[in-house]
């Protein structure tokens, strides 16, 4: 048996669940690399919501590649890429996009069986992208999600089962169950799987070490990270409209000199917060 890739080793150290964090663009995916986080994610949501398209309906497919084709070679960071559903029911599509990504520099593969209708990808089918990726890009590591608790479909649990059983055979790395926030369907899920198992963190669900407590090898932000800068530009706007000081960000917020620098595809220390140029 070959040895894990870089990416994939990191969902097998034990007691320590990969955290990824996920970007939407080369900045915010440079910022945290700069915060010591060797892996990134995408955020399918981010990346629409910032071209003004619609998540989950497949509209991002180029947009998704163009990101990836900016990020994945920056030598900074493991990128890890959200293609919703692949963009396609065409398995052969599906790994072509696959091939794509990896000859960008991505080394792995989110891929939902969710649709924007509500319904879920027949199992056969979402299975049949999984293996095409597997034929396409050996090398990417596939996070197979299933999103039968986000629908809260019925018999979710034994739902659950069926499909993360299909998916593993069908040559998925990791399988990925957001919405599973049940501390105790979460440890049992853990004690069933031969692969890792990836949570979607919630802020009113269990801590980081408490998912790893319980045997969970990866935790993704998903659009968190996304939402939470919108929701702190608009506060801050709205508050200088109303003639009050602006919401203190912290002394984490970089300076004019250091987002510029951000262009920089290698590794190294930002230049100091400042004051733009004029």
């Amino acid at each position: 048996m070959s040895a894990p890739t870089p990416f994939a080793a990191l969902h097998h150290r034990a007691g320590e669940p990969l955290l990824l964090p996920n970007a939407w663009d080369h900045a915010s995916a440079a910022l945290l690399a700069e915060q010591g986080f060797s892996a990134v994610g995408t955020t399918s949501l981010g990346v629409a919501a910032a071209a003004g398209l619609p998540d989950g309906v497949a509209a991002t497919r180029a947009e998704t590649l163009r990101l990836a084709r900016r990020l994945g070679r920056t030598g900074r960071y493991l990128l890890s890429v959200d293609v919703e559903n692949g963009f396609s029911d065409d398995p052969g599509e599906v790994g072509s996009l696959a091939a794509e990504l990896a000859d960008a520099g991505a080394v792995g593969i989110n891929l939902e069986d969710g649709r924007a209708d509500g319904t879920l990808t027949p199992a056969a089918l979402h299975a049949a992208k999984i293996a095409a990726v597997r034929s396409a890009a050996p090398g990417l590591f596939v996070n197979a999600r299933t999103d039968t608790h986000w629908l809260a479909v019925p018999d979710a649990g034994r739902e659950t089962d069926r499909r993360l059983a299909a998916y593993r055979q069908a040559g998925a790395d990791g399988v990925f169950v957001p919405g599973l926030a049940d501390p105790a369907a979460i440890a049992e899920l853990c004690a069933t799987l031969d692969v890792p198992l990836n949570i979607l963190y919630s802020p009113t669900g269990p801590t980081v070490p408490d998912l790893a407590a319980l045997g969970v090898s990866r935790v993704s932000l998903g659009s968190l990270l996304y939402r939470t800068a919108l929701a702190a530009a608009t506060a801050t706007a709205v508050a200088i409209r109303a003639g009050a000081p602006a919401p203190d960000p912290g002394t984490g917020t970089p300076g004019y000199a250091a987002v510029q620098a951000l262009h920089h595809d290698r590794p190294g220390p930002v230049p100091p917060a400042g004051p733009p140029p004029r």
